[in-house]
């Protein structure tokens, strides 16, 4: 036993008054999540959403955990629509379904207080519609949909987006403590040592 490990080794014993560095070691497992238990976790919340909500689209649950997943890691509708293999419209609308209308309200080319505000009054024709909001027709239909699920998000105080949400922070958290372990240890371990490398 070098000085540097006996050392790391009087400063355990100190910190946990135990003698033995191996005490137990195999009876924790500890509790970050493994990507199949985040997964897991991330399917049964959309699969509670199947339960309750009416889905536009016949992604099974497996796609759409993995559309979460690459939501969340900043991929847009063309790049799901091809991890996924299927055509843009139906990732947007699969999306929406999970409630994942935050690149729809960012860029709406249109006034979408008042297209709801419009809709909660009445049921406007869609070309009148257009005209009042200085939009077209194709695009007041699409955006109706966007104000339906942003009703839909009201309805269940956005229940979903954010289980979503604590599930993929739960991971980023795991992700950032391993890293963040990997990197103390790797520097611990070798500071005060030289290192002469010939390439």
């Amino acid at each position: 036993m070098d000085e540097k490990t006996r050392e790391l080794r009087d400063i355990f014993v100190d910190v946990t008054d135990g003698e033995t560095v191996t005490e137990r070691q195999e009876e924790g497992h500890g509790s970050l999540a493994t990507d199949a238990e985040i997964d897991e976790r991330l399917r049964d919340v959309v699969s509670a959403m199947h339960e309750r909500l009416d889905f536009r689209t016949d992604l099974d649950d497996d796609a759409l955990v993995r559309l979460v997943r690459g939501f969340y890691a900043g991929q847009d509708d063309a790049e799901l629509a091809n991890t996924l293999d299927v055509d843009e419209a139906t990732v947007t609308e699969a999306r929406r379904d999970l409630h994942l209308v935050q690149p729809d309200v960012a860029d709406a080319p249109l006034d979408l207080d008042a297209l709801r505000r419009a809709i909660e009054t009445g049921d406007p024709d869609t070309a009148d519609l257009a005209d009042s909001l200085d939009s077209d027709a194709a695009t007041v239909r699409d955006y109706r949909d966007v104000a339906r699920v942003q009703t839909e998000i009201q309805s269940v105080n956005d229940h979903y987006r954010a289980e979503f949400e604590t599930v993929l922070q739960d991971r980023d958290l795991a992700e950032r403590l391993t890293t963040a372990a990997r990197e103390d240890g790797l520097e611990e371990a070798t500071e005060g040592q030289e290192t002469n490398t010939n390439l």
